[in-house]
């Protein structure tokens, strides 16, 4: 499944005809050096949407001595589904990627050393899901919402939505675009987002009438976004023809960074009572041949430093209490002080049947 970053490096950037942001220093860089116990090279295995700054990285080689490299690995299931075949052999060092929907498939299987990173007292407590055993350290934060298209709303004088009830009303009939739950981080994250706000007796009925309500069901974000959302570059481009769209809170930033010249004002908004919160972790892979670097790694991503280059790299927020955004998140950026969330080990308990329930009542 993909992250919340994904667009910022591929879709988003391509449909606005501009490059997409530079990789990592390191990045899939196969004369980093050898690697193992001594090695002055770690490895992180990661999903494709992994970024940060050079200057960043070339920070942590100063103070500890260690090169990254970035071993990426598709997006986050495909990632997280190799180094289960490779338990006990792993690729890397370090893996990052496996968010809340996908953590106790991870920790199931054993994938992780225990480490408690230094600076984890900084992190937000809420993040913090395996706190009383630290297999796996909290990266960052986002936010899966609807987002819609300003000028669509104003046109029509029409108030957007706002809650996952409002998308059931008459009047936003035939105007969402949502991603498929199966083979989607976003449409997953959205369907998880319903079942917090329906609970697990009415999500089901849910999503029947919001089909009655003639939602849109399309394989992934950048069709979703980039092809279906009236509201995106993209979709102006293709003459898209809906203004809801199940995308990210970080979306409008994003679309304000890559436009030229920039606009004074965002054109998406985000509809915030919609929103599923996802967390990202790493973890120090169990039989890491660079263990003490894989530590150094870990201790590093949750410094101030990487926690303030995340936002713009990667287009997530930060999980240190003293990290500050930047100016473009916090002036465009929608705020979501209550998303829905469910626990980890409900959604592993339930995730398969919830998704084949969707299947069945929304794709079949």
């Amino acid at each position: 499944m993909n992250t919340t970053t994904k667009y910022a490096a591929t879709a988003l950037a391509a449909a606005l005809g501009v490059t997409a942001l530079a990789g990592c220093g390191g990045s899939d860089d196969k004369s980093s050096g050898d690697t193992g116990a001594g090695s002055k090279t770690v490895t992180l295995v990661s999903h494709d949407s992994f970024n940060a700054s050079d200057a960043v990285l070339k920070a942590f080689t100063k103070q500890t001595g260690y090169k990254v490299k970035v071993l990426k690995s598709g997006d986050a299931g495909a990632a997280l589904n190799q180094e289960i075949l490779t338990k006990g052999s792993p690729r890397g060092d370090v893996f990052f990627g496996a968010d809340n929907t996908l953590l106790s498939r991870a920790l199931d299987n054993g994938l992780f050393t225990p480490y408690e990173a230094k600076g984890l007292d900084r992190v937000a407590a809420d993040a913090q899901l395996d706190a009383d055993k630290h297999r796996v350290t909290p990266i960052d934060t986002g936010d899966i919402c609807v987002n819609y298209d300003k000028k669509y709303f104003a046109d029509k004088k029409l108030d957007p939505p706002n809650s996952f009830d409002d998308l059931l009303k008459p009047a936003y009939k035939n105007l969402l675009v949502t991603e498929n739950a199966a083979t989607s981080s976003p449409g997953l994250g959205f369907l998880l987002g319903t079942v917090a706000s329906q609970g697990e007796a009415g999500y089901q009925d849910y999503w029947k009438k919001l089909k009655s309500n003639g939602v849109k069901v399309v394989d992934g974000w950048e069709q979703a976004y980039n092809e279906e959302f009236s509201g995106s570059a993209g979709g102006k481009k293709a003459n898209a023809d809906r203004p809801l769209v199940v995308s990210y809170a970080s979306s409008p930033p994003v679309e304000v960074l890559y436009a030229d010249p920039q606009p004074s004002e965002a054109p998406t908004g985000v509809a915030t009572g919609t929103c599923f919160r996802q967390i990202e972790f790493a973890g120090l892979l169990d039989g890491a041949k660079n263990e003490a670097g894989g530590k150094a790694l870990l201790d590093f991503l949750i410094s101030k430093q990487f926690q303030e280059d995340m936002p713009l790299n990667m287009f997530v927020n930060p999980v240190v209490k003293d990290a500050k955004l930047p100016e473009l998140f916090t002036k465009f950026g929608a705020t979501v002080d209550k998303p829905a969330t469910v626990a980890p080990e409900k959604i592993a308990k339930n995730r398969e049947q919830w998704v084949q329930s969707w299947s069945s009542l929304v794709v079949k």
